[in-house]
């Protein structure tokens, strides 16, 4: 009798183990079944360690990738250089961050048949790939990025590193220089000294600190010494109030206020305008950028308010800098990927949403008019066909024999095209001479996709 009872008891407890694991083997597939359907070693998901994405669009419908199967591009190798630090490569050197990022979004997943279909899927992106081979045409093989945005609504209309390749012929990288960094997407992940943009950032302390600031006179003999260093201009300015300053880029003039304004100011306005900040958005990160100013000398300050010493920006995060600006001092948060569609049903669409504020209005309005000053005295209106533009040029040292890098960065008022923009060419030299006409060139280029829509 005791045998039968313990063999009872033994086949019991061997059904409630066996019932207790059946149950966690259910419970696992519902919860982690797609997690083992979406694995890259499913052929059926993924090939060449690609998402099978369907296909993915500019915001006007013309094709940029057909991820069904593999990779397919089109037939524009200006389009698909482009596009490149985009959509990633087909080896995988370059990620493709969006289709990894929207993946639940871009797989059709059924409990029971887990089947999908890629050749139903799209992504919308909000880029424009007129103005993106406009862009790489203007940068002309040079290093460094360009990018637009709205910065009403978030929308990138423009995002391109350089220098790039064309991902069908990913063998004309080589070890040269002109290919370092070849497969980092600059706008996104690379940070750089901004010479004399980050005047905006000192303006933005001068402005709000110093009451008298509208008020003075300032001189410019073309050069000032601080703290026993010499610190040169780029001209002899003579006499000149704070908007002269701002449109002559006037280096003593910065470097005085900046030490006027000490180390805790520069570092709270910096601070201010998101300068150490990340960005994410669509799977993508941007560098953090910032500068340090905790126990400098006054003469070293004086370059930090230059925009030398060790400040360093991220272009991404500092073109929506100049949209707070032109924005009464709040920004839309950047966002390429727009609307994403899987089978019958829109599995995503983008909302615009709000940054924080990072100026009061009366501030924007009083940089937009020294920074819209800056393109009537210097620039030229000429340069952005007529259109009402603030903008800063910049011309970074590196040091060590390098030529200097050159960067401009703005905004647009205009109602139909209220976009921010940076543009950064490395060894470039002169900011004015070199990113300018690039920019020219790409403005035209939205002109007349604007005219198109």
């Amino acid at each position: 009798m005791n045998k039968i009872a313990n063999r009872a008891w033994a086949a019991t407890l061997l059904a409630i183990v066996l019932f207790l694991g059946l149950c966690t083997i259910v419970l696992r597939y519902f919860r982690d079944s797609k997690d083992w359907y979406l694995h890259q070693s499913n052929s059926d998901v993924y090939s060449g360690g690609h998402l099978n994405s369907g296909k993915v669009y500019d915001r006007k419908g013309t094709l940029l990738l057909n991820a069904e199967n593999g990779r397919t591009y089109p037939d524009d190798a200006l389009l698909r250089r482009s596009t490149l630090h985009l959509l990633g490569d087909v080896q995988g050197n370059i990620p493709d961050h969006m289709m990894e990022y929207y993946s639940d979004e871009l797989t059709s997943y059924d409990l029971f048949g887990g089947t999908q279909d890629a050749s139903n899927v799209s992504m919308t992106l909000t880029v424009n790939g007129q103005i993106q081979k406009a862009a790489t045409d203007a940068m002309a093989g040079r290093k460094g990025c360009l990018g637009i945005y709205n910065y009403k609504t978030g929308e990138v209309i423009c995002m391109v590193s350089g220098n790039t390749y064309d991902p069908l012929n990913p063998s004309e990288v080589d070890d040269s220089d002109a290919y370092a960094g070849v497969y980092v997407n600059r706008f996104i992940s690379s940070v750089y000294t901004p010479g004399s943009i980050f005047k905006v950032v000192t303006s933005m302390a001068a402005i709000e600190q110093i009451e008298d600031l509208d008020s003075r006179t300032f001189f410019c003999g073309g050069s000032c010494v601080i703290n026993n260093e010499t610190i040169n201009c780029n001209s002899y300015h003579g006499k000149l109030n704070f908007d002269k300053a701002v449109s002559k880029s006037c280096n003593v003039v910065f470097a005085q206020l900046a030490v006027e304004l000490g180390p805790e100011i520069m570092q709270k306005y910096a601070e201010q305008a998101g300068i150490g900040e990340r960005m994410l958005f669509d799977g993508f990160k941007t560098a953090a950028g910032g500068i340090d100013t905790e126990g400098v000398p006054e003469n070293e300050l004086a370059w930090v308010g230059i925009g030398q010493s060790t400040n360093r920006i991220n272009p991404c995060q500092y073109m929506t800098l100049m949209g707070a600006i032109a924005n009464g001092g709040v920004a839309a948060k950047p966002y390429v990927v727009s609307k994403i569609r899987c089978g019958q049903e829109e599995t995503y669409r983008a909302a615009t949403t709000m940054g924080d504020r990072i100026m009061t209005e009366e501030l924007a309005a009083r940089l937009d008019q020294a920074l819209h000053g800056a393109v009537v005295e210097s620039y030229g209106e000429w340069n952005f066909s007529g259109l009402y533009v603030g903008a800063k040029t910049g011309t970074a040292q590196r040091g060590g024999g390098l030529a200097a890098n050159s960067l401009l960065t703005g905004y647009i008022k205009d109602e139909a095209m209220p976009y921010a923009f940076i543009v950064v060419i490395e060894g470039g030299g002169s900011g004015g001479r070199t990113c300018l006409p690039i920019m020219r060139q790409v403005i035209n280029a939205c002109l007349v996709a604007k005219d198109m829509e």
